[in-house]
């Protein structure tokens, strides 16, 4: 494969295939009932769940757009991992009782049980579209400009290829091949990652030699308020918004706390993740600054690409990290699709069809996998329109969707009087704000509008932006039920839990 040599071809090939051989031998293990396929049974350990929720989590992106937010602006991207570490514990610690508590499969299914079913689909729709713009897009669209750069493949050939490999041991085998693959892979993007800083540091003389090849600002983890990507109030008060609907109410990474063995295992896997959440900033910002630093010329969304292309890697441990990028896109996509698949079948299907055989509801879990897969792949060439950095385009978009979804979470869980009425409104008005937003952003950016007024709302930091759908989302929330005053269908006592 393009300039590699034998042995970091052999090392890739021999991924390939003990990820496939992983995935596979846990997909035929035995026959499979929902619960098994989507929860893996309900017996995750706390070590598995840790090591999953950071597998789901660090993907291509995180290689690419990491590193490249790190190269032109310095540390200040860290901010949105270091966040991570608190809103890990508020998962633990407030919400998994609540979950593991409800015997819900999705997070729609919860918000049923506090509200109504129109919430709940609401909310598997917004949960579907978002895994379209963003996880599973992004992630493909990161993973093959890495694949194009250094080993000359068309992008869109890449994305085919990584969704084949993915699909076929997560199709089979659901959640207990896709996290039992994770662990392998885990260990594979880390070690991959570790081995680029070390050579990195080694190659610009150290921290030291380092912090003198670069700006001062670099090393500033706080930006001014009217920085454009970072200001600090946007971090402070917008980040932990949009954080605490990706790590508590997004499917794609609670599904693990569903199928937790127990709240002991939910509660000590999420604190592993919070500990492994400290490493992005040394292991895929920092390779940004130190490729800004040997190769000038390495800016935004190139750099990391440029670590790998030049002769900073050695034989063997270039294929090593190539295998690294791979397991992360993997694990990244096989998550998705699994979580997909849970949304589609169980909030849509099940309600439909209550009578489906188990087999029935399988099978359909493993064909609404290839709708996503085909949904996403014709997302991939609008994604450039948002950002020409895409760490920055994935945070936009999620400040765009996730406000409402953790306003309808947080009032409802802390206020009894919020309603269903409330709920619904809530979602719905936030949901046609965030939109606009996107839509005007896209407009503007590439010229097709120019009114002055429509250009500064589309101008909002989309942090402060954030902070500002959570706002009309609780307020929307709060007004709606107070005028329209319904019992409460609460069949989760969460004051007691």
């Amino acid at each position: 494969m393009g300039e590699l040599s034998f042995l970091d071809n052999g090392i890739i090939l021999v991924y390939f295939l003990l990820v496939l051989g992983i995935g596979l031998y846990y997909s035929i293990k035995k026959d499979q009932d929902t619960k098994d396929y989507f929860l893996a049974g309900r017996n995750l350990g706390w070590f598995t769940i840790g090591i999953s929720i950071f597998a789901t989590n660090i993907s291509s992106e995180h290689f690419v757009g990491l590193a490249g937010s790190g190269a032109k602006r310095g540390i200040a991207v860290g901010q949105f991992e270091w966040m991570a570490v608190f809103i890990l514990f508020l998962l633990g610690y407030f919400l998994a009782p609540m979950y593991i508590k409800s015997g819900v499969y999705t997070v729609p299914e919860f918000l049923e049980k506090r509200f109504d079913r129109k919430s709940r689909l609401y909310l598997t729709s917004v949960s579907i579209l978002a895994y379209i713009i963003t996880k599973v897009s992004i992630t493909l669209f990161a993973g093959g400009l890495i694949l194009h750069e250094i080993l000359d493949w068309d992008i869109y050939t890449s994305t085919l290829i990584m969704v084949l490999l993915t699909g076929i041991y997560t199709v089979a085998g659901g959640l207990r091949a896709v996290v039992h693959a994770q662990i392998f892979q885990t260990v594979l993007v880390l070690s991959g990652a570790l081995l680029v800083t070390f050579f990195g540091l080694h190659q610009v003389g150290g921290l030291h030699g380092l912090t003198s090849k670069l700006p001062a600002d670099y090393f500033t983890m706080f930006k001014p308020s009217s920085d454009p990507d970072f200001p600090w109030t946007g971090i402070l008060f917008g980040a932990p918004i949009i954080g605490f609907w990706y790590w508590c109410t997004d499917q794609y990474i609670v599904q693990r706390i569903f199928a937790a063995r127990s709240l002991t295992d939910a509660r000590k896997g999420t604190i592993l993740t919070a500990v492994l959440k400290i490493s992005p900033v040394f292991i895929f910002v920092l390779p940004g600054l130190i490729a800004v630093a040997l190769f000038p010329g390495a800016k935004g969304d190139q750099a990391f690409p440029f670590l790998l292309t030049s002769h900073l890697l050695p034989v063997g441990i270039k294929g090593l990290v190539i295998a690294g990028i791979f397991a992360a896109i993997m694990s990244s996509l096989a998550s998705v699709f699994n979580s997909t698949s849970a949304l589609f079948t169980m909030d849509y299907y099940k309600l439909i069809n209550p009578s489906a055989s188990e087999r029935k509801l399988v099978l359909v879990g493993r064909l609404a996998t290839t709708i996503m897969v085909v949904s996403a792949i014709l997302w991939v060439p609008l994604i450039k329109f948002i950002s020409s950095e895409i760490y920055i385009y994935l945070q936009s978009v999620q400040a765009y969707i996730g406000p409402p979804i953790a306003a309808v979470f947080i009032l409802g869980l802390t206020i009894k009087k919020i309603n269903s009425s409330g709920a619904i409104w809530g979602l719905a008005v936030g949901g046609v704000f965030g939109m606009m937003r996107l839509i005007l952003e896209m407009m503007v950016k590439n010229g097709y509008i120019n009114n002055s007024i429509i250009s500064w709302f589309a101008g909002i930091n989309y942090l402060h932006f954030a902070v500002l759908l959570f706002g009309i989302s609780s307020f929307t929330m709060l007004l709606v039920s107070h005028l329209f005053s319904v019992p409460i269908y609460n069949s989760v006592d969460y004051k007691k839990v």
